[in-house]
């Protein structure tokens, strides 16, 4: 096994420094190397060094996660569709009343290349191989929204960063009580989705 310093490297390497850089100016076919062969990295670290299996187990309850999803996801939708309805009305639901084939498209595309990747690295790696490197679970939850956020700094904008922080600690939570991949990526898509279609799709890189 790998000591603790080398894997606070590591660590330092995919959850900070290369997010950190994404927010620069450099060409983007360097970008799209880095991040290539970061995701390849984390995958060998997934299915090799940590052993990772991915199957649905059998004991989810399922009934429980709709549940509690649903309910968060309520209150976001109460809390957003306010928000643009009174600072940019004009946006509210508007690529999926106008563009809906695209906008069916892109939540597709979303989910199948931006979430589950996403939380393959920021979910299943983070908890699996560096969660016992911190003191407590909560620190190691707060730390894991901090460094979510933080891979959003491309997006240079500070709401994005808080709704991305605040992401980060619901999908910790789900992780940590499911163990599961799929269900933090259905989730995560679920709330992802609606921003898009709510109309805040901008903000967070979504086309428009």
């Amino acid at each position: 096994m790998e000591s603790k310093t080398y894997r606070w490297l590591e660590f330092l390497i995919i959850f900070v420094i290369l997010p950190v850089s994404f927010a620069l100016k450099y060409p983007p076919v360097i970008k799209l190397f880095l991040g290539s062969v970061g995701f390849l990295y984390v995958i060998y670290l997934l299915l090799k060094v940590e052993d990772v299996r991915f199957q649905l187990s059998p004991t989810i309850n399922w009934k429980t996660f709709w549940k509690l999803t649903s309910a968060k996801f309520l209150i976001i939708a109460i809390l957003t569709t306010s928000f643009v309805y009174f600072t940019d009305k004009g946006n509210l639901f508007c690529v999926l009343l106008s563009k809906p084939k695209m906008w069916v498209l892109i939540l597709f595309l979303y989910a199948l290349f931006s979430v589950y990747p996403q939380e393959l690295i920021y979910r299943t790696l983070y908890f699996n191989r560096y969660q016992n490197l911190m003191k407590s679970k909560w620190i190691s939850i707060i730390l894991n929204a901090v460094v979510f956020s933080m891979a959003h700094l491309m997006f240079k904008n500070t709401l994005v960063l808080i709704m991305t922080f605040l992401g980060g600690l619901l999908f910790a939570l789900t992780f940590l009580k499911t163990k599961s991949t799929t269900l933090v990526s259905i989730e995560h898509a679920i709330y992802g989705s609606w921003l898009f279609t709510v109309g805040m799709g901008d903000m967070l890189g979504f086309p428009s």
